[in-house]
């Protein structure tokens, strides 16, 4: 997003991709046995990612999400009970009250006690717009404990707040901070209803974003290279030594888009002093995983695109066949924060995710599994737990480098509207040190 928004300004980019394809956390590779492309993790949309999609127009790709005119989300309980959950076209917040109102799976109990949060996610929105020190959450109180102070019924926070909460933090809502959660929320709240929507993408995500985002770049004088990890020399001269394998460059901005954990590596000659302190915070970070299973069935089970599965260890099923096409005829589930499933065997989490939709989908109780793979990102997301090292920003003490990335200060979580808005920063700050 960051070279897109520089060479659409006109500048000269070189992006260097360590990996041989683009997207980092957020890519996709060719299955060996199907050929199909198979995303490393299913990445969910909101319609409030509003820079996203600013990305996604510029690159000539947003004809590839498909977005929810207004939340729109079926759902199978723990019991096998199924419900869906349908916010009407009003004027935000009063399309959620009422969806809410409406939702078969709540109790009148249930249903009270969401107005509970009118008060907070106000003051939420109020923190989101206003630089006056609002704080609609403490930084040391968790998602669980900040639901249950204001009222959140068992009931809503297994069916609804808890399974967002993973979804968007990827980590429990015992141990996730309340603040990012409380941002969210209030994003998701927008000013239209569509703000609130699943958006959801209809390409895997290397031809939804990774090819034209190269393909923009380099049609508007920008290189794109990569299989060769780059490194910087600082060299105190006010421009920017990179070597990449056999290549050398000069430049007198770097943007460093690399993890958190790979950013002390990034440097020739060690870490420079003046970011001593930064990157022991970025070493310090801790992580948290994803484990995605794509199970090829021998016929459709799912009459809907994704479906959730609240209170289970894999929390969504998405059918890539109906959101591809037939390009794709597998279904991906997700375990978000699977720190229980990450060291399990294969053959384990194969056999349990078949179970869970056997369970679940009472259309696939006599499917048979073709063929299976599990993803693991044992990184996939930096924690959120509170006590964490602070977030840095995207200018560091050291003049002309910048920083990237879904972990950097944006107040959002590990999402790709935060690497988004992340990079669109790191360009507005490029432009201004080169002009």
């Amino acid at each position: 997003s960051a070279a897109a928004s520089l060479v659409d300004s006109g500048r000269r980019v070189v992006v260097i991709e360590a990996s041989n394809r683009l997207g980092g956390r957020a890519s996709s590779f060719r299955d060996g046995v199907t050929g199909e492309w198979v995303d490393n993790g299913q990445h969910v949309l909101f319609g409030c990612y509003h820079e996203t999609r600013q990305f996604l127009e510029r690159i000539g790709s947003i004809r590839h999400l498909r977005l929810q005119p207004q939340l729109d989300v079926t759902s199978i309980d723990a019991m096998g009970q199924r419900h869906r959950l349908v916010c009407p076209p009003l004027k935000p917040p009063l399309n959620l009250l009422a969806g809410f109102l409406e939702w078969d799976a709540l109790s009148f109990r249930d249903r009270c006690a969401v107005f509970r949060l009118a008060s907070p996610l106000a003051l939420a929105r109020r923190e989101l717009s206003e630089a006056s020190g609002i704080r609609a959450a403490s930084p040391g109180e968790t998602v669980h404990s900040w639901l249950r102070r204001y009222g959140q019924t068992p009931r809503l926070r297994e069916l609804l707040w808890e399974p967002l909460a993973l979804a968007a933090l990827n980590q429990s809502p015992s141990v996730a901070a309340a603040p990012t959660f409380v941002r969210i929320l209030a994003k998701m709240v927008g000013t239209t209803p569509s703000d609130s929507g699943v958006a959801l993408p209809i390409r895997p995500l290397e031809q939804f974003y990774a090819t034209p985002a190269r393909t923009f770049i380099e049609s508007h004088g920008g290189e794109v290279r990569t299989g060769n990890a780059g490194r910087v020399n600082v060299n105190g001269l006010g421009v920017y030594e990179i070597e990449a394998g056999s290549d050398r460059f000069l430049a007198p901005v770097v943007i460093a888009a690399v993890p958190w954990y790979a950013l002390t590596n990034l440097f020739l000659s060690g870490p420079p002093a003046p970011l001593a302190e930064m990157l022991a915070s970025a070493e310090a970070t801790e992580s948290s995983p994803i484990v995605t299973v794509n199970l090829w069935l021998d016929r459709p089970v799912l009459d809907v695109p994704f479906l959730g599965l609240p209170g289970r260890q894999m929390q969504w099923l998405f059918d890539k066949r109906q959101l591809f096409g037939h390009t794709a005829s597998h279904l991906s589930l997700v375990s978000s924060g699977s720190a229980a499933m990450i060291g399990l065997s294969n053959r384990t989490v194969v056999q349990h995710a078949a179970e869970l939709i056997r369970e679940a989908l009472p259309a696939a109780r006599f499917a048979t599994v073709r063929r299976a793979t599990v993803v693991r990102e044992p990184r996939a997301t930096f924690s959120l737990a509170p006590g964490q090292p602070l977030r840095p920003a995207t200018e560091t003490a050291l003049p002309g480098f910048l920083l990237a990335g879904d972990w950097i200060d944006t107040g959002l979580p590990a999402t790709i509207e935060s690497a988004v808005v992340s990079g669109h920063r790191a360009a507005e700050a490029a432009l201004k040190l080169a002009s």
